[in-house]
Order: structure tokens, then C-alpha cells, then sequence
């Protein structure tokens, strides 16, 4: 008997597991496998699962809520990288394969609920199953590619084209995200925000 056989949901985690972008190709077998490793963990918003800086890692699969992955610099300056909703993974899985601390933060926008499980299980997992470990792999760089973009679109592209491409590329996050948590992915004030949605109302209709 796993932890998730005791859980009062465990069919609808079960549902939502069978859901999530990468365990959806998982066999039964190999689900139930899994499930011997995972924890469910009910979190409160701000409530921090990973802190930059740690070495202690774990591999979360987002079940409900919102997670954001944030840097900050040494003068306690932070930047949102990306942001994680059902369905969705969150990982420090590079920084485990090449042997450093966690390089940013992973925290709750709202109450979320995650099944998580340590990485080294994680990639144990991962080495006797090769098409979730390349699936995986791909997510991950896929991942990389998103938040570099959105580094380069900070600096590139001005207010409105910043808003404009948001919605365009992610129209299903606009209307679930805290908007002071959206104006800080976009590194504009929530009053900017708020006036550029005026602004362009046929982006959002």
C-alpha cells in the first residue's frame, strides 16, 4: 500500500497524475511503480517548496494552483521565470545532473497542491523508463528555451509588446494569474498593466 492508497482523493489525483504533460505516457504498471515514491503535499500560498541555493531536491507534478519559479540577486532583487499550473511539471533537474545548488526559487502563487517526490528517485525512475526520460528531457529544455525568450523579450520589447505577446502565447494564464504577479513576470507596475488591458480590450475579448 502506497501513501496515495490512504489519501480520502485519491481517485481524483489518480485522474490528475494520468493528466499531467509528462506521466500521461506512463503505462499502469509503471504508474503504480511511481506512486510507491510519491508524496501529496497541500500548500498555502507564498509557501516555498524550493529555495535557490538548496541542494535537497525534488521533482514536483502540479495537481491545482499556481507555481512560479523566481531568481533573485543578491540584493534581494527577483525575477519571475515562469510559472507552473495543473498538468505542468517543476523540476531543478539540471542543476541536479550537473551536481550544483538550486539556482532559483520554486513557490506558491495561490493554494496548490503538488505530488512530489525526491529527484534522485526521480531520475531512478527515469533510467529504467527511456521514453518518459526522453519525454521528459525534451520538456525540460522546452522549458529553457520558454524562459530564455522571455529574458530576451524583457529587454527587446516595450510595454504593450510585452503584454501583446503574453496573451498571445499564454491567453489561458491571463485571466488565472494574481495581476500583480502577471505585471511582475512583465516587469511593469500593476497600474501599467491594468491601463495596457484597457488599452488593447480586443486582446483580451
Amino acid at each position: 500500500m502506497t501513501i496515495l492508497d490512504k489519501h480520502p482523493e485519491k481517485n481524483l489525483i489518480r485522474l490528475q497524475l494520468s493528466q499531467n504533460v509528462i506521466l500521461q505516457h506512463l503505462d499502469s504498471a509503471s504508474m503504480l511503480e511511481l506512486e510507491a515514491n510519491l508524496e501529496i503535499a497541500d500548500l498555502k500560498k507564498t509557501e516555498i517548496l524550493l529555495h535557490q541555493g538548496d541542494t535537497q531536491m525534488e521533482q514536483y507534478f502540479v495537481l491545482d494552483g499556481i507555481l512560479k519559479r523566481i531568481v533573485s540577486s543578491a540584493d534581494a532583487k527577483e525575477m519571475i521565470l515562469r510559472f507552473a499550473i495543473e498538468k505542468d511539471i517543476e523540476t531543478s533537474y539540471a542543476a541536479w545532473r550537473l551536481k550544483t545548488a538550486a539556482p532559483y526559487t520554486i513557490a506558491c502563487v495561490t493554494k496548490a497542491r503538488v505530488a512530489r517526490m525526491p529527484l534522485k528517485k526521480w531520475v531512478d525512475f527515469l533510467d529504467q523508463h527511456q521514453v518518459i526520460k526522453d519525454s521528459f528531457e525534451f520538456e525540460v529544455m522546452r522549458l529553457m528555451s520558454e524562459i530564455m525568450a522571455h529574458t530576451i523579450t524583457l529587454h527587446m520589447l516595450d510595454a504593450p509588446g510585452r503584454v501583446e505577446r503574453f496573451v498571445r502565447k499564454y491567453f489561458y494564464l491571463f485571466e488565472l494569474l494574481p495581476k500583480k504577479e502577471l505585471a511582475a513576470y512583465l516587469n511593469l507596475s500593476p497600474e501599467t498593466l491594468s491601463r495596457l488591458k484597457i488599452k488593447h480590450k480586443d486582446l483580451f475579448l
